[in-house]
């Protein structure tokens, strides 16, 4: 491998995906996985290239070497997602696996757990999922019901989860799960490592509004975990799932490249070809567009100065990401209304259903990474200095809680 300076390590990845990878636009990439149509083919594409970035060195870059991953910094980490956003790098299967499930198996897992997971992880021979929220606890992630009891060495795990994005991917999943329901309910929470090929694991697909089936409800009935499977300790699943949390909003906000939604410079070209680019109030729509754009961009060089730093990114990942969503609802309306009547009524083979699709996908990126109100609350906390909103139930053992009781 070449002497790993940034700038030599830059110039191979920027040579190797030149040489590798197919370059793409919005309007053909069409955001995340939305216009797949044969999923199995997806999936294989997406193992062959995932295999292949970790054959090349371009796996878990700032990972450590021992688990499979290459040693370098979060600086070339960052240098390579940002060579790598005009090509068409097929990973959608990926992204919460190695954005999310990886670094929490990393920073709570014990050395076997990562010995175990982490190397198949970057090969791609196995994909993640994290399971978190429920049909009955809403925005509440603490609120869960599904429950875990320890019966000798294994957990025996029954409940629902729902909103699971790619399950019908995975192989494995971080799970929390209430394990001792007689103390309030941020502390009676166990996160687990799961088997989603085990006995009494169900998934069932939830077919959204845009035609698209991504998200997933997932059931137990009575499904065993070994206790090494524990991730984090017994007990410690809150502290853990905030660690996946905050992982997952630093990426939605900030450091994933913002393509669920065609780019300022996508529709400016598309209003100049549409002759539409002297048009006033389509103008100003897009500055505005192009402010919030930049917006973003600013905010997730914040949060990449600090990681660089090595400090953990605070509240600023709730603010980029709540940006983030404003950003692509604006885009989502921009790209409808330049597209006319082609956004409702495309023909077949054609390309202006995308955008159709791409409006009625963006109301879940206000759901994604926690909704848009719990995100102005955490500001408001966290940088505002505004008064917390009142817990009534935060110290109340969760067996007392209403309609929580004997779950």
């Amino acid at each position: 491998m070449p002497e790993h300076t940034e700038t030599g390590f830059e110039e191979r990845a920027r040579a190797w995906l030149a040489e590798q990878a197919p370059r793409h636009g919005w309007a053909a990439q069409g955001g995340r996985d939305r216009g797949v149509r044969d999923e199995a083919e997806y999936l294989k594409r997406a193992k062959e290239c995932q295999a292949l970035l970790f054959d090349n060195g371009f796996a878990g870059i700032s990972w450590p070497t021992e688990y499979g991953g290459q040693g370098l910094g979060i600086r070339e980490q960052i240098l390579f997602n940002v060579a790598s956003l005009d090509y068409d790098l097929p990973l959608g299967p990926y992204i919460i696996g190695l954005g999310m499930c990886g670094p929490t198996v990393l920073a709570v897992g014990t050395e076997e757990q990562k010995q175990r997971y982490i190397r198949p992880m970057l090969r791609g021979e196995e994909v993640w999922c994290q399971l978190f929220s429920e049909p009955g606890a809403g925005s509440d992630v603490a609120g869960l019901s599904s429950r875990a009891v320890l019966d000798g060495d294994e957990w025996v795990l029954n409940g629902q989860k729902i909103w699971t994005s790619g399950a019908q991917y995975c192989d494995y999943g971080i799970v929390i799960a209430r394990t001792d329901p007689d103390v309030p309910k941020h502390k009676g929470i166990t996160m687990f490592i799961l088997d989603l090929h085990a006995p009494g694991v169900t998934l069932r697909r939830i077919t959204q509004i845009d035609g698209g089936a991504h998200f997933n409800e997932v059931f137990f009935d009575d499904v065993r975990i070994p206790a090494e499977n524990v991730l984090g300790g017994v007990g410690n699943g809150w502290l853990a799932a905030t660690t996946t949390l905050a992982n997952e909003r630093v990426s939605l906000g900030a450091v994933r490249a913002m393509n669920d939604t065609p780019s300022a410079e996508d529709l400016i070209g598309r209003a100049r070809e549409m002759g539409r680019s002297d048009d006033p109030v389509l103008r100003q729509k897009l500055v505005d567009l192009w402010l919030q754009e930049r917006t973003v961009g600013l905010l997730g060089d914040r949060i990449t100065s600090a990681i660089l730093r090595g400090q953990t990114p605070g509240p600023e990942g709730s603010v980029a990401k709540l940006v983030r969503t404003d950003h692509a609802r604006l885009s989502a309306r921009l790209g409808a209304e330049l597209a006319g009547p082609a956004a409702t009524a495309w023909g077949r083979g054609s390309d202006d259903g995308q955008w159709a699709a791409t409006l009625l996908f963006v109301p879940s990126l206000s759901i994604a990474g926690g909704t848009d109100e719990v995100l102005r609350n955490i500001i408001g906390e966290r940088v505002l200095g505004l008064p917390k909103e009142p817990q009534v139930d935060r110290d109340v053992p969760f067996r007392e809680l209403t309609g929580k009781a004997g779950r």
